[in-house]
């Protein structure tokens, strides 16, 4: 059974304009889409700015109201259920954001960052378990422990980047919306977060739906690609017939972006 199944969801913002502010029509960021996640599974979401990837992880983790469709999680639809009834869902479904700096508040200190959601779903750890679960998280996204004392601003945003995903992993999620991860980061830091990140998918079981816009990112990490559009799914392929060959005009367009070695 998928961990995820995503079923016909849309997800339309209204336009409206003249004088009375009257509803024109609608964009239609998320339209139509369909696909699942199995559990420990990596599906590669692509396309450009604007294509709707983001908008979809958002809808999926509730986060933005869908227009309609079905998100399934774990044999459990999601998108019905009050915020009350979603709490526990929060703890497996947990989101990488681009910005490593902004997602991040720069008045708390690492540890208070980091614990924040261990306060929220595990309300009777002592103080110190939840500084000791803070340490141990630290390491393993290789940072040292003693940088929880730390403010974000103290940090590349490399470090940053693998705060947010300690700060993920503190719940024990099963499945992570990593949402462009890796956009905002030099190329070098680039390869050494997405190798974190297989790691720690190795390491626990992790299913991740990776957003990005860049083929080159996904080509790795991906076992399904997901090529999006305009707010459709154009092509969906395994990972390595997307790459060695692809069907839609969009998709061949996005390789022929990707720089190639000399």
């Amino acid at each position: 059974m998928p961990l995820l199944e995503v079923q016909n969801l849309k997800t339309w913002f209204p336009v409206h304009g003249g004088l009375l502010r009257r509803q024109m029509g609608d964009i239609k960021a998320v339209d139509d889409v369909s696909f699942t996640v199995e559990p420990g599974q990596t599906v590669g979401l692509v396309g450009e700015s604007g294509s709707g990837k983001t908008t979809v992880g958002r809808t999926i983790l509730k986060l933005i109201p869908p227009t309609s469709g079905r998100v399934v999680f774990d044999g459990r639809e999601i998108l019905p259920l009050s915020e009350k009834e979603f709490r526990p869902f929060r703890r497996e479904m947990q989101m990488i954001f681009q910005d490593p700096f902004g997602s991040l508040n720069p008045r708390f200190s690492i540890a208070e960052i980091v614990s924040e959601a261990l306060e929220i779903h595990f309300p009777k750890k002592s103080r110190a378990e939840r500084r000791d679960r803070v340490a141990e998280l630290l390491r393993l996204v290789g940072l040292q422990p003693e940088m929880m004392r730390r403010y974000p601003h103290e940090f590349s945003g490399g470090q940053r980047q693998r705060i947010g995903i300690a700060r993920a992993l503190a719940v024990e999620p099963r499945f992570i919306v990593c949402d462009e991860p890796v956009s905002a980061l030099d190329v070098s830091v680039q390869a050494q977060i997405v190798n974190l990140l297989q790691d720690l998918q190795e390491q626990f079981g992790i299913a991740y739906l990776f957003i990005a816009h860049d083929l080159a990112v996904v080509e790795h990490i991906s076992d399904h690609v997901l090529v999006m559009h305009h707010g459709k799914i154009v092509e969906s392929a395994p990972a390595e017939a997307i790459y060695n060959n692809p069907q839609d005009d969009y998709t061949k367009s996005l390789l022929a972006a990707v720089p190639q070695l000399a």
